[in-house]
């Protein structure tokens, strides 16, 4: 694999939690190497953020061999005062979907009001 990924510069919609718990909704299974090239980080900040996430009970994992498997709990109340009352399966519901919708929402031409 090729190292350390670049850093990006400036601010993001996301923070790097919702990127990672994302990863991971899309593969359970997924090893810390493929999130941190997924979400361009470090293996060492995913470890750090998904331990956050165990922490905090929004993750839980399991060992099968040398590999994890990652639960998430989806009816977890989001922390920020601003998001009261949606759940982590709101939020990956807008973050994960099918790659045909995704295609498909970008290049819908835009509706004028």
């Amino acid at each position: 694999m090729g190292g350390v990924p670049e850093p990006h510069i400036g601010w993001t919609f996301l923070t790097n939690h919702a990127r990672v718990l994302a990863a991971i909704a899309d593969d359970h299974t997924a090893r810390i190497r493929d999130i941190a090239a997924y979400c361009r980080l470090t293996e060492r900040a995913v470890q750090k953020i998904i331990s956050d996430l165990e922490h905090d009970g929004y993750l839980s994992h399991s060992r099968e061999g040398r590999s994890n498997t990652y639960r998430i709990e989806s009816n977890r109340i989001l922390r920020h005062p601003a998001e009261a009352g949606l759940t982590v399966a709101s939020l990956l519901s807008w973050l994960v979907r099918d790659e045909a919708d995704r295609n498909r929402t970008l290049q819908e031409p835009r509706q004028e009001q």
